[in-house]
């Protein structure tokens, strides 16, 4: 008797277990890590190695499809992809995803994941995404005012009628995502607009602009100079210090009336409208959320690039006026890499490059090895992905591939101290700083020189040249990149002198590693350094050891 009831309490077990449901996965979303965040998807962390098409490709499924092959011999795992208001809400009120169903179908299929584009309201400053019937009734959605009253082709941010309409439309799409991807999980995270920023004046001139510049600053950004004085963007201090420090007054009192002062106001305003559409999506589905910034360069005043956008000077404004964001992400088409980069790297501000300048360039090894080594990025992202050819995607091809291999590593790696990324600075003007540069990662000292000492200087380009370095313990390395050669020295008491003990490369497999030659002689210089040569991406397993 007592085995037969053994029999069935096991035949029931069994039954429940089958019947049981899975364990739902969490959304997609930002958890802390170290001194910065990690994205998560499907419980696990996600390194985005990316892509961006080019603005009409993914309106067309056909045109799209032959490209997905290309996105995986790329060694791409996800594709930015835009959704665009007029095509999900050709009529007022009635919803058409048919595009957005198919492209999540298609990147299934491919096994890649998405992050989509909503343009919304604004697209490169202007309002072209918009639908017709948005477009043809300026009366109910009021544009962009130039002094003269001529209006122009960007919805003003300070009509509710815009903001309400760009926030239905999001939020019915965001509850359609849900609706088919919520278990699935191929959409990791969504953009919101697309490079926010006002043309070619720093502020719209509308009646309803006009009454809003008369009005008070809102207290929530006072408050926010007055707490935060000392950590502000050093541009929005000097701004204000300028105008006396107030506590209070209108946008002309408190920043004056200079074009960077008007651009506050504009950046307050436009942050604003963007919470509000932010909010809307979320509330129907959480996913991570950022806005990408059209970048300002130097003796350019507000309006002469987008005014008012998430710009370095400007993300104090936009963390107080838009917090639902989870991130403000810069588009990088200039050639000073490190310091634009650099100012998107805040204790409140985790690193997202959707549009790392076009693909195919041979910057891009060195800066995506900066961006994930030594600004912990959580994703890069190339833009017009599917328009790379040739010699320009076999190297990208091999890029991508050594940072799927290394994104492990990364991933565990991130916010802890344990990792650098090294490329040369290249300035505003195309100056190229080749001159080696040196971190500290446990007790040794790494010193990365650009210029490769076997090769003629006239066959480098420097500009692809980079690496990232990795500690996985007391004395063991990875050291992976291109056109880089590497000493070590120590960095703590102990024996002065730091040794190779071995140099090994090779590659992960699955996340396992999988050593090739053992580097030795001619190839380590006879112990002296690890050299990676220029056009090729290799990664070394280095143990060092210290001596007298």
């Amino acid at each position: 008797m007592a085995v037969r009831f053994r029999f069935l309490a096991l035949k029931l077990l069994a039954v429940t277990i089958l019947v049981m449901p899975a364990v739902a996965k969490s959304l997609p979303h930002l958890a802390p890590q170290g001194t910065t965040q990690q994205l998560i998807v499907d419980d696990q962390p996600f390194l985005i190695i990316g892509g961006e098409l080019g603005n009409s490709t993914a309106s067309s499924l056909d045109y799209l499809r032959p490209h997905w092959k290309l996105f995986n011999e790329l060694n791409m795992n996800t594709v930015l992809a835009p959704v665009s208001w007029e095509m999900v809400e050709p009529v007022e009120g009635k919803f058409d995803f048919a595009i957005l169903d198919g492209l999540i179908r298609d990147a299934r299929a491919a096994n890649q994941r998405l992050v989509l584009l909503w343009f919304g309201a604004w697209k490169n400053s202007m309002s072209s995404y918009v639908p017709a019937w948005v477009k043809r009734d300026q009366a109910r959605f009021p544009r962009v005012a130039l002094p003269s009253g001529r209006g122009v082709e960007i919805l003003t941010p300070f009509s509710s009628a815009n903001r309400n309409a760009d926030a239905r439309a999001f939020a019915a799409m965001m509850a359609h995502l849900k609706q088919v991807d919520g278990d699935r999980h191929t959409v990791v995270m969504v953009q919101v607009e697309n490079e926010i920023g006002m043309l070619p004046l720093a502020r719209d001139h509308s009646a309803l602009a006009n009454a809003a510049y008369a009005g008070p600053v809102p207290d929530r950004l006072m408050q926010h100079l007055a707490a935060n004085r000392d950590r502000l963007e050093p541009e929005l201090r000097r701004l204000w210090d300028m105008n006396g420090s107030r506590m209070s007054g209108t946008w002309a009192e408190v920043f004056g009336t200079s074009t960077w002062g008007q651009e506050v106001f504009t950046a307050w305003f436009f942050a604003e409208y963007t919470e509000a559409v932010t909010a809307a999506g979320k509330a129907q589905y959480a996913l991570p959320m950022y806005v990408n910034a059209a970048l300002n360069r130097p003796a350019k005043e507000p309006g002469e690039y987008p005014s008012g956008g998430p710009v370095p000077h400007l993300l104090d404004v936009w963390k107080v006026g838009a917090p639902s964001l989870d991130m403000l992400s810069p588009d990088l088409y200039f050639p000073n890499f490190r310091e634009l980069t650099s100012r998107f790297v805040r204790p409140d501000n985790v690193l997202f490059i959707p549009e790392a300048n076009n693909a195919g360039r041979p910057e891009t090894a060195g800066d995506a090895f900066h961006a994930f080594g030594a600004l912990q990025a959580i994703g890069f992202s190339p833009f017009a992905i599917e328009s790379i050819t040739g010699a320009q995607k076999e190297q990208l091809s091999k890029l991508y591939g050594l940072l799927r291999q290394l994104s492990p590593l990364i991933l565990s790696a991130r916010g802890t101290g344990r990792m650098a990324g090294f490329r040369p600075n290249i300035l505003f003007d195309n100056t190229v700083l080749e001159a080696p540069e040196s971190v500290v990662l446990g007790d040794y000292k790494f010193t990365v020189t650009y210029v490769d000492p076997w090769t003629p200087k006239a066959d480098q380009n420097t500009r692809a040249h980079g690496g990232i370095i990795i500690q996985a313990g007391p004395e063991e390395f990875y050291i992976a990149g291109s056109g880089i050669t590497v000493t070590f020295d120590t960095a703590t008491p102990g024996p002065a002198v730091a040794g190779i003990d071995s140099a090994w490369e090779g590659r992960f497999e699955k996340g396992s590693w999988v050593p090739g030659r053992l580097m030795n002689g001619d190839q380590t210089h006879q112990g002296r350094h690890v050299r990676l040569p220029p056009n090729e991406y290799a990664v070394q397993k280095v143990t060092l050891y210290r001596y007298q």
